[in-house]
């Protein structure tokens, strides 16, 4: 069976550490379209596929690898020609009396500056593989949250479906006993209105459904591949993990994983700083040609700057700077993070306590009230009234339990983005009979 969390979990293993090469292996290998009905599955593969954020960002890793190769480069060397004594007057006239010099000299870098370019560069891209892993996450949770909208959205037609066609028995009932003369013309009047009503809701429900449908094609970047549905067990629940577990694990969050890295990059520029105060050499050697009289010479050269003025310093201290406000922006983001979790695990702990209280206790409650007024105002028992309360109480209970599913679903998301984690004992989305 399929559970969102066992996806999340297979992303998290197989893909960790690969950057880019992972998407290509994390996606479901065929994406089944069969009667335009989309699974959980479906959508997050087809959200790693053509993702437009996803897509645009896997350049800016790859842009950093290249700054990798690029930052172990040894300086090129330099070739320089000259010509002297030329065209002048007298016995410096033409190329009689020149002196033509060639010379090569290297650049070398001393300091360990090399070392520390790529080891800068190298904490760079490990950065940007961690920013896009967030990204990532982000939008796997995003086409999750956008996957049970859509399912959401699909349950509230149902529900507004069935309560117009019950509406309309309601009313074809009254309407039969108004021409019977056993009911007043005004309880008809009300029928009618709760079938109008019942109507408007039902044309509403199909609207947020169109939306929520859009809001999920938005995630693989247009309307390439339509669906009419979603398919998915919207009322599957299981019990929540500990907040001990969560509050352990939630180090794992790239959002805060990342900065370990961080730091380390804002170490490494102090580093490559302070061996750039470190004067380079460059040495170079050549051969001198005397034209006048056909002889030849060597030439060597060796040039040092003199750190008097500049030694690096301003550009030290601002390293030095950015490292301080890493660390601080860390402490902000831990506190954040961990914010965040307590606050969605309360929501999560509170909707799932919802759920099971509305479907165990008040839905069948309701249920039984609705179905003992409608039979007894058949029989004559009740009034239309208590039938058209017994209604509006069924629905809007069934319309709170559809929601707090909601809630419960997306908190559970929720949960699992902040901890970069995934719960297996949680049957959650489970498609039924998805293997």
């Amino acid at each position: 069976m399929f559970y969102i969390m066992v996806l999340f979990c297979f992303l998290a293993s197989e893909c960790s550490g690969r950057c880019l090469e992972y998407d290509q292996h994390c996606i479901s290998p065929e994406i089944n379209l069969s009667n335009r009905t989309i699974t959980l599955r479906d959508a997050i593969s087809l959200a790693l596929l053509k993702n437009p954020e996803l897509v645009a960002f896997s350049y800016e890793v790859r842009a950093r690898e290249a700054h990798v190769l690029q930052a172990g480069l040894i300086p090129n060397p330099e070739i320089k020609a000259e010509v002297e004594d030329f065209g002048g007057e007298k016995a410096h006239k033409g190329f009689q009396a020149a002196e033509s010099t060639l010379r090569l000299s290297q650049l070398i870098e001393l300091g360990g500056k090399r070392q520390s370019r790529k080891n800068v560069a190298r904490f760079d891209k490990s950065l940007s593989c961690w920013d896009y892993e967030s990204k990532r996450l982000n939008v796997l949770s995003g086409t999750a949250i956008a996957f049970i909208e859509v399912l959401f959205a699909q349950e509230r037609v149902h529900l507004a479906r069935e309560q117009h066609r019950i509406a309309q028995e309601v009313y074809n009932t009254v309407s039969e006993k108004a021409n019977a003369g056993k009911v007043s013309p005004l309880e008809e009047t009300k029928a009618k209105v709760a079938l109008s009503t019942s109507k408007i809701e039902l044309e509403r429900a199909e609207r947020d459904q169109n939306s929520a449908r859009q809001g999920l094609l938005s995630f693989w970047g247009g309307t390439d591949v339509l669906f009419d549905k979603v398919e998915g067990d919207f009322d599957a629940i299981n019990d929540i993990p500990d907040i001990e577990q969560l509050t352990g694990i939630v180090i794992r969050n790239p959002d805060l994983a990342r900065w370990s890295d961080e730091i380390e990059f804002r170490q490494a520029t102090i580093d490559l700083e302070r061996s750039r105060a470190i004067p380079d050499v460059t040495v170079g050697g050549g051969v001198k040609k005397f034209e006048e009289t056909k002889d030849y010479g060597f030439v060597v050269n060796l040039s040092i700057p003199i750190p008097i003025f500049d030694r690096n310093q301003g550009n030290i201290r601002e390293a030095k700077n950015k490292l301080a406000k890493s660390r601080k922006e860390y402490d902000t983001t831990n506190v954040r993070i961990r914010t965040d979790l307590l606050q969605t695990y309360q929501e999560l702990s509170s909707t799932h306590t919802e759920v099971i209280l509305l479907k165990n206790d008040v839905l069948p409650s309701a249920k039984r009230a609705f179905d003992a007024s409608s039979e007894g105002y058949k029989q004559g028992k009740f009034e239309y009234l208590d039938v058209l309360d017994a209604q509006r109480t069924f629905f809007s209970t069934r319309e709170q339990y559809l929601g707090s599913l909601f809630r419960y679903h997306k908190s559970f998301i929720e949960l699992e983005r902040l901890t970069g984690e995934c719960f297996n004992s949680h049957e959650h989305l489970q498609a039924k009979g998805e293997e």
